[in-house]
């Protein structure tokens, strides 16, 4: 079947198979608002769920309210008082924690806003979620769009993130696999990820981003890890303009080659849909099916994905792409005209699933691409093997109560009153609200770029102290028992061979 604005083939590597896919969702996730102008609307997963919906997908996987991160659960990767903040601070209250706000990086591109612990809890608790699914064996794929976060660090927000998700999920599969990959196809570095892992061997880390003047302003090629993490950590550093093609013509050459020598039990791959053509701040030229694509090759290994949200600011299309890759997970191939849903207004005036990529300039030269491909493959040559690493103790896997919606009536979610306004073009130029806080890290279209601290990078310790459950309550109502699932599983389940 073919589609609008798809330079890549339907179906690739010859992977057909089904999968079983679990998929984590909170309808109050879309009732979280930055503020006016900002660009990071929860919104889109609200759209993308609709999507889900109208297209069938819902029916083919199972669904999960998740059950909310509690602070000691966070505390595994951020610190004590970072998170302690978190729960405290408020709209009404942040005008006396100046300092706080300062030295916890709240308060321009991270904004203090209603619920904003909530929104932290949900978030993190659907990705810690999925892995604890993937680690019991329970799925093939698990889903969390509304995660993804990948600029916070341990002790302080960034980036329109304030808890990293990602990070917690990786601690996770952790105490079931021996070595985790994170893939990041966002437009901007996985800088949070990367640094919480890059002293370790037992996480590799892979971002394709935008290099230069430009938001963090890190993921440079040459930044390999250090000490036992050297050449774990893989930076593609890009410039404006790439396509599908090219784009390609890098990602599987060296995932191909990462999944072969580093042989990862769990995959964790952030689709940040930033870096698709017409992001209202991103520069690339990829087309939905080229970014899905990424998802399609990582599926075609067989071994257990973890797929997250992260950026994307033009909001229809965000919706476009996740709903699309949602499918990818399934292995079904969805048409191109889309059904009617509580948001067609915003998909006009074609109505379609797919857009056609821009007629922008490629900048990345085939030059430049050969010699990037061939020194990260170099790097790569240089880790002769898969790591061992010898398992005595094992940490017990977290058990978290999920609630099941596959009964709920999935057309009565969406209240059309609650929608925030439109992603059109009379918001495109406002600038974000200021705020008593000048926040040094600024993620906009032409950001100052900034240079990591190595020494400050967070260390984690991966050894056998477990992870605080996530709560045994449902955020639901006690008088709604039939929508909790609580999945009766061993706590002790003996260590998976590699």
């Amino acid at each position: 079947m073919e589609t609008g604005g798809n330079s890549l083939p339907a179906t690739c590597g010859g992977d057909g198979s089904k999968r079983r896919v679990f998929y984590f969702y909170d309808p109050e996730v879309g009732n979280y608002y930055y503020g006016q102008g900002h660009p990071m609307k929860p919104h889109r997963i609200r759209m993308t769920h609709a999507l889900l919906a109208h297209y069938g997908l819902l029916q083919n996987m199972q669904v999960f309210k998740p059950c909310p991160a509690r602070e000691r659960d966070l505390c595994r990767f951020h610190a004590d008082d970072y998170v302690a903040f978190l729960r405290s601070i408020t709209p009404e209250t942040q005008q006396d924690q100046i300092r706080a706000l300062k030295r916890f990086n709240v308060g321009e591109d991270c904004p203090v806003f209603d619920g904003l612990f909530n929104f932290c809890q949900t978030y993190a608790g659907g990705s810690m979620g999925g892995a604890v699914k993937l680690n019991h064996g329970l799925c093939d794929i698990a889903i969390n769009w509304a995660g993804g976060l990948h600029h916070a660090k341990k002790c302080e927000a960034s980036g329109f993130c304030y808890v990293n998700d990602i990070v917690l999920a990786i601690l996770e599969l952790l105490k079931h696999y021996e070595r985790v990959l994170y893939v990041d196809i966002d437009i901007h570095h996985g800088d949070g990820v990367e640094e919480a892992f890059y002293t370790t061997d037992r996480v590799m880390t892979v971002s394709f981003h935008k290099f230069g003047d430009y938001f963090p302003g890190t993921g440079d090629v040459r930044d390999i890890g250090y000490g036992k993490g050297k050449y774990y950590s893989l930076n593609v550093p890009l410039d404006d303009g790439i396509d599908d093609d090219s784009y390609q013509s890098l990602f599987k050459p060296i995932i191909g080659k990462v999944m072969e020598i580093f042989r990862p039990g769990a995959v964790v791959l952030q689709c940040g849909a930033d870096s698709l053509s017409g992001d209202r701040l991103g520069c690339f030229n990829l087309s939905i099916k080229g970014h899905a694509e990424c998802a399609r090759y990582l599926r075609s290994f067989n071994v257990p994905v973890l797929m997250l949200g992260g950026g994307g600011y033009t909001i229809r299309n965000v919706a476009r792409c996740w709903c699309y890759e949602t499918a990818v997970a399934q292995g079904v191939e969805l048409e191109d005209k889309m059904p009617p849903n509580e948001y067609y207004e915003y998909f006009g005036p074609d109505y379609t699933l797919h857009v056609a990529p821009s007629n922008m300039e490629n900048k990345n030269t085939r030059q430049v691409l050969e010699e990037l491909r061939s020194k990260i493959l170099e790097n790569l040559s240089k880790l002769r093997h898969a790591p061992s690493v010898q398992f005595q103790d094992r940490v017990p896997d977290t058990e978290i109560p999920e609630a099941d919606e596959d009964q709920e009536d999935l057309d009565g979610r969406w209240d059309p009153e609650s929608d925030t306004e439109m992603d059109d073009a009379k918001h495109r130029d406002e600038p974000l609200p200021r705020t008593p806080v000048q926040s040094m890290k600024i993620k906009r279209e032409t950001p100052e770029t900034e240079t990591r601290n190595q020494e400050e990078a967070a260390k984690i310790p991966l050894d056998d102290t477990p992870c605080p459950p996530i709560p045994d309550v449902s955020p639901m109502s006690l008088e709604e028992p039939t929508a909790v699932k609580i999945e009766q599983e061993a706590i002790n389940r003996p260590a998976a061979d590699h």
